[in-house]
């Protein structure tokens, strides 16, 4: 899913972007607080027992079924582009009880076709168990092979498959960040193949400026990146999640 463009003058783009700055950051600091609350209903333990290393001894009802469940997925994933073995072993699996935010970036070339720039959406963000790779650092050492760390792409491949079984067998935790306002959603990355990954999106949308004020601005900056802007203009049309199920319960 890509932003929309808009127009925009020179002089527009850096008030733009200057509140977008201030409001992005108030946003990942919200939601990074939020998480960090919200942790004990991600931990890794209470969806797969002792089939994951922890210093909590509960088994929940299901571990078995779930370890089941990541094993199979894991073996469907775990080929190309990562190249890592298919079977898991016996041994409690590694999984960070720690989430890792990370900001929701995909490439975009410019209309002229010249140059492609590095775009970062402020509102969204892709969301992990802690490993030892970032998101950005295992794309890259997937596109070079020989940097590749097998251990840790295990690790983050085995998070990423964890928390999507999270999401589905605990739906609540997802209702529960829709009434914090944000959407949850899962998307594949060019780099990881048919891998889709679990993102989280503020109800504020941002958009892109035209292809040419975007060459201008990287090219004054000398950076090839960009950073999509917020649009102030939607705040009045924002919705209370409260507000809407109770129309929809009245409508019912």
């Amino acid at each position: 899913m890509t932003a929309p463009e808009r127009t925009l003058t020179i002089e527009e783009l850096g008030r733009a972007r200057e509140r977008t700055e201030v409001i992005a950051r108030l946003l990942r600091e919200r939601l990074s607080a939020q998480l960090e609350t919200l942790r004990p209903l991600f931990a890794p333990r209470r969806l797969l027992g002792r089939h994951v290393r922890s210093s909590i001894r509960e088994e929940p009802p299901g571990a078995d079924r779930a370890f089941a469940a990541l094993r199979e997925r894991y073996a469907l994933a775990c080929g190309r582009p990562f190249g890592l073995p298919k079977d898991l072993d016996d041994e409690p699996l590694l999984i960070e009880p720690v989430l890792d935010l990370q900001p929701f970036e995909y490439r975009h070339r410019l209309a002229d076709g010249d140059r492609t720039i590095a775009m970062t959406n402020p509102v969204r963000w892709i969301l992990s168990y802690r490993s030892g790779y970032t998101l950005a650092q295992l794309e890259s050492a997937l596109e070079v092979r020989s940097s590749l760390r097998p251990s840790d792409a295990r690790q983050w491949l085995l998070g990423a498959l964890a928390l999507q079984l999270m999401l589905e067998t605990f739906p609540e935790i997802a209702a529960l960040l829709g009434d914090l306002r944000y959407e949850v959603g899962l998307e594949k990355r060019p780099h990881l193949g048919e891998l889709p990954l679990v993102t989280l999106q503020a109800p504020l949308p941002a958009f892109r400026p035209s292809d040419a004020l975007i060459a201008t601005a990287t090219r004054f900056s000398g950076v090839p990146a960009f950073i999509e802007l917020i649009d102030l203009d939607a705040l009045p049309k924002l919705r209370d999640p409260l507000v809407v199920s109770i129309d929809a319960a009245l409508r019912g």
